[in-house]
């Protein structure tokens, strides 16, 4: 969606000029009108911003819907839909949608929200995790799913002592320098389960490499939601034995990565990844890859025996 345009708000800078906006939208789109008219039940002006409000209640919800969705809405209208067009889903759902929406502006219209907004949310841990008056009303959302619940639950619940020992074990194996080490340790030591979560979002390779395996599934979680995670880091996720198979779930249920062998390969001889998952998974390997997975005594009989069924049943096509 369109910016404001910036020769709109210039052209506001006399009192006749805001009062003829607020008495009719001239050549102004509707989604302009709402956006400047926001602005005007702020001005010093007190005849302006009493016009400016009055006019706000006559205007199409379409119209809000239409600014909120805009990638450059002005931060003004989101506070505004916060406090005086609560209870309109399509609303609650266009404010969901903009990633540039603060956190705490959706709180109030989360009883408005589908399941489908509520599992929007959950992909970007980072929004969820920017507010706790956000989770906390998700959490008694009637469209949040169970999963949903355990995973917000996790995020509220009170912070256990960071096991310093754990973290620079997994620091070791992805930071050289002694120094480096003692710093991000440090750290993320002090850090909350919301600020290990901005952290797995916002941080470096170093970060995530480290936060993959944070003892808290949320933290987990965001990882596998950052936009930085690169495809090297999750081929080596997916060969880590040491992450939940809640994680290698989430990996091998992403199609993206699904289009990554080395990844499918990887979580394939993983003894950790649920046999669910790699019997589904199994016709993808190529023949020497597949001979190799048949001799892992890693990986369960079941999967192995599967695998030498399938050589045999590729032999036999042939």
């Amino acid at each position: 969606m369109e910016q404001l345009v910036p020769e709109l708000l210039r052209d506001l800078t006399s009192r006749e000029r805001k009062l003829a906006v607020c008495a009719s939208p001239g050549n102004l789109a509707p989604a302009d009108r709402a956006e400047i008219l926001v602005l005007l039940s702020t001005d010093a002006d007190e005849v302006v911003a009493q016009q400016a409000s009055e006019a706000l209640r006559s205007q199409p919800v379409e119209a809000f819907v239409e600014a909120l969705k805009r990638s450059e809405a002005l931060p003004a209208i989101f506070e505004y839909a916060s406090q005086h067009l609560v209870g309109k889903p399509a609303v609650a759902e266009a404010m969901v949608q903009n990633r540039n929406c603060p956190s705490r502006f959706i709180t109030p219209h989360v009883p408005q929200l589908s399941s489908m907004s509520v599992q929007a949310l959950m992909d970007s841990l980072d929004r969820v995790s920017d507010s706790s008056e956000l989770a906390a009303a998700l959490l008694k959302s009637s469209s949040a799913t169970a999963d949903n619940k355990r995973i917000l639950q996790e995020l509220l619940a009170p912070e256990p002592p960071v096991d310093e020992k754990a973290l620079m074990e997994a620091l070791m194996d992805v930071e050289p320098d002694a120094g480096k080490r003692q710093t991000l340790l440090q750290r993320l030591a002090k850090m909350s389960v919301s600020e290990r979560v901005q952290f797995a979002f916002k941080g470096g390779s170093e970060a995530r490499r480290t936060l993959i395996r944070d003892s808290n599934k949320v933290v987990q979680r965001a990882v596998m939601q950052s936009p930085r995670l690169t495809d090297q880091e999750v081929e080596s996720f997916a060969g880590m034995s040491s992450l939940t198979d809640e994680i290698l779930r989430l990996i091998a249920g992403n199609r993206a990565f699904r289009k990554n062998y080395t990844i499918i390969r990887n979580l394939m001889n993983n003894s950790k990844t649920p046999l669910d998952v790699t019997l589904h998974m199994l016709p993808s390997l190529n023949a020497v890859d597949l001979k190799k997975l048949s001799n892992n005594k890693n990986v369960p009989e079941t999967l192995r025996t599967s695998a030498t069924k399938l050589i045999r049943t590729r032999q036999t096509l042939k």
